[in-house]
């Protein structure tokens, strides 16, 4: 069997995922489009159970799936989601004096997300989740 197309492409489709992050949330370099990307995730997946973590992550183009999982304290309590206010100031505490997160980050990110999956596939996960999880993703 040959290597699967989105493992051939999976540098390009990140590529285009922090392309789309960085000209959304209007941030001069990649650089602050990943931390941007990785707070959003790192918020989001706190939030979750295991299972549906990992099925939201199935979703994602391959890069953005491993950095949804990196570095992931699988013993952290869950948390529960805040109002938008909340969320985005935890997201823009990650590595804070190098986080250039806007206060739209979380609709940025959800844009770019959507831009780079398949809609109806992030769709149906959304579906299964909680309100305040689909929420966290309307861009």
């Amino acid at each position: 069997m040959p290597m699967p197309l989105e493992y051939q492409r999976a540098a390009a489709d990140f590529d285009r995922l922090l392309d789309i992050a960085r000209e959304s949330a209007g941030l001069a370099t990649r650089n602050q489009a990943y931390t941007m990307i990785q707070g959003v995730f790192i918020v989001f997946r706190r939030r979750l159970e295991l299972a549906d973590a990992i099925r939201f992550a199935q979703v994602l183009p391959a890069v953005a799936r491993a950095l949804f999982v990196a570095d992931w304290d699988l013993g952290a309590p869950l948390l529960p989601f805040e109002d938008r206010e909340a969320l985005t100031r935890e997201v823009q505490a990650l590595r804070r004096h190098h986080n250039f997160a806007p206060d739209t980050c979380i609709r940025d990110v959800a844009r770019a997300v959507r831009a780079c999956c398949d809609g109806a596939d992030l769709d149906r996960i959304l579906s299964t989740l909680s309100p305040q999880a689909r929420a966290f993703w309307a861009g």
